[in-house]
């Protein structure tokens, strides 16, 4: 008997366990996707030569089992990949508070760009992106903020199923509306961009919205009780990324995995100071400078990203301790140190045997 709930959805896909895993890391992405779940590999911040090979190592590594790859496709970014057009437009009040900042914390000009900052983030970059995911082997195509019709339609034409996220009911029914084969119901407490509606009040109203189209429930999400919870919300898979930043596969920073390590739920921000959209991560130095009264309005995107990104790019590459972060839920607070991919899989296989058991026998002691 599976450990799990029954879901139509991952049997459907080939996967054996109701998880999908969100992950920058390819090694992670490999790790879930064979130990029965679904990777998928967060690429939107990687040229679409990158995304050509890590799709294709993704391809063979995984052995046959599912993956996914997801980009973020927003509406009205600029058309062209035009960087000088971009800081041309950033507010002298801005460039002073981040020089301000890189003096303030030392952080040295190396004259190289940061994740944000490596390319511009424009229609023609995401128009480059998305053919590299549709020449590829990937069968899932999940859509982080924003699910284009167009970008929807040539997908399904290469006979890939495609995986909206959303965070508020209007959102769902545009992602329906452009052809959206699978919503993730984010919530409130997810890590990275989220909107303003809490996990628990979110996935129901999604489900009820979605009718028969499958609903993975994500924000929060850290245990086996969080999992069968949102099958009793009515999901039939979860959405997990924080917890695969303390696995030995993620090879995250020393640094950065001890801030992790200390943060509890309470520890994350909603912050635009990356890259102009919410973005929940742990509290750090540089979220504390960017909510100072003194501090000015992020931009919006990609104009943040290109403010920010190689001053970002320095901090990590330098490790200046004080404004080193991570995106991170609030599921932050539920892990405390160090396992691997396959250790917390079967975690989370036995967490929910035991809530499941939990529950029957309650719901017996009832009757």
């Amino acid at each position: 008997m599976s450990q799990y709930p029954d879901s139509p959805l991952c049997s459907r896909l080939g996967a054996s366990v109701p998880i999908f895993g969100f992950s920058h890391s390819l090694d992670v992405v490999v790790a879930i996707s064979r130990a029965g779940g679904i990777g998928v590999w967060g690429a939107t911040r990687n040229t679409p030569a990158e995304i050509e090979s890590g799709l294709a190592r993704l391809a063979t590594e995984t052995a046959g089992a599912p993956f996914a790859v997801d980009l973020v496709l927003p509406k009205d970014m600029p058309a062209r990949q035009d960087r000088s057009a971009i800081e041309e437009a950033i507010p002298t009040e801005h460039r002073a508070f981040v020089d301000g900042l890189r003096r303030k914390y030392q952080v040295p000009d190396d004259g190289l760009p940061g994740v944000r900052s490596r390319f511009v983030r424009s229609e023609e970059m995401a128009t480059d992106q998305l053919h590299a995911v549709l020449d590829s082997e990937v069968p899932l195509v999940a859509m982080g903020v924003g699910t284009p019709p167009a970008a929807v339609t040539a997908a399904k034409e290469r006979g890939k199923r495609i995986i909206s996220l959303v965070g508020a009911p209007k959102h769902a029914q545009r992602a329906i509306d452009a052809g959206a084969d699978i919503l993730v119901a984010q919530g409130y407490d997810a890590g990275a961009h989220t909107g303003e509606i809490g996990t628990f009040s979110l996935v129901p109203q999604i489900v009820e919205l979605a009718g028969e189209i499958p609903v993975i429930a994500a924000g929060g999400v850290a245990t086996g009780r969080h999992i069968l919870a949102a099958f009793a919300l009515g999901a039939q898979a979860v959405w997990m990324g924080t917890a695969w930043l303390f696995t030995t596969e993620h090879q995250i920073d020393p640094i950065i995995a001890a801030k992790l390590v200390r943060a509890g739920s309470g520890d994350t921000v909603r912050s635009r100071a990356d890259s102009g959209k919410t973005l929940r991560q742990i509290k750090s130095a540089w979220t504390e400078e960017w909510s100072a009264a003194a501090a000015p309005t992020p931009l919006g995107m990609p104009y943040q990203d290109i403010l920010v990104g190689d001053l970002l790019g320095s901090v990590e590459r330098n490790r200046i301790e004080p404004l080193m972060k991570s995106e991170a839920g609030q599921s932050v607070g539920y892990f405390s140190g160090q396992t691997t991919v396959p250790e917390l899989m079967a975690d989370l296989a036995t967490q929910t045997s035991t809530a499941t058991g939990a529950l029957r026998n309650r719901l017996g002691h009832n009757d």
